[in-house]
């Protein structure tokens, strides 16, 4: 895995021009890179205008393609080999974390993790076992890794959206419900959005149910 040094990538400052009093964490799907996300704070800059967005990129290329980077192999798709990919980047996600919120002098419950599909997976596994929780992770057609561990390793309960397809073949439509179920299960606040006809993407209906969330949970 890569010096944690050089996990980077775009970033865009608060629309107001100001000091960030929020911060967004954007983590990228598996063979894509920040660039991939960075456009989302054109949709929620708006509604969030003291936010500043970060978009790194994954600490790993892609082993599946030439291009972008990785959270961790998919080559091996089955769940304990997922489990351990992810349990590996975690730590580096942590840290990349709490370096960008003692930058900016803004505590974890001013920071909300947006995922999509790999980086779904990652932002739920990460936030979860925080102990100081973030305020809310956005996960965009992605799936709960290692749900038998969540009991057992739950260290905070930050409000959770998920946002899935229901024509989604890349990431089986049935990761929504199984989610929200194991999530409840553990006293997680999380809300559902299926959206009728969308593939593996993330539409305009999603994008606006998900900026009206982080601006509840960031904002209040």
């Amino acid at each position: 895995m890569s010096d944690l040094a050089k996990l980077s990538g775009p970033s865009v400052p608060p629309a107001s021009g100001g000091p960030a009093k929020q911060l967004v964490i954007l983590l990228h799907g598996v063979g894509a890179d920040g660039d991939d996300l960075i456009s989302l704070a054109d949709y929620w800059g708006t509604l969030l205008p003291d936010a500043e967005f970060i978009s790194p990129n994954a600490p790993d290329p892609c082993d599946m393609s030439p291009y972008g980077f990785q959270w961790f192999s998919l080559l091996d798709r089955s769940m304990p080999a997922l489990t351990e990919g992810v349990k590996r980047v975690a730590p580096v996600i942590d840290a990349f974390i709490d370096s960008a919120l003692a930058e900016r002098g803004l505590m974890a419950d001013k920071l909300a993790l947006v995922g999509f599909s790999q980086g779904t997976m990652t932002s739920l596994y990460v936030a979860l076992r925080r102990s100081d929780s973030v305020a809310a992770v956005l996960g965009y057609s992605g799936s709960l890794l290692a749900p038998e561990l969540l009991a057992t390793e739950i260290k905070s309960r930050p409000p959770v959206l998920l946002v899935h397809g229901d024509a989604d073949q890349v990431v089986p439509p049935r990761s929504l419900p199984a989610a929200q179920s194991i999530l409840q299960s553990v006293g997680v606040p999380v809300e559902v959005e299926v959206r009728p006809g969308l593939g593996h993407g993330i539409d305009q209906e999603g994008l606006t149910r998900g900026g009206f969330f982080l601006k509840r949970a960031l904002l209040g």
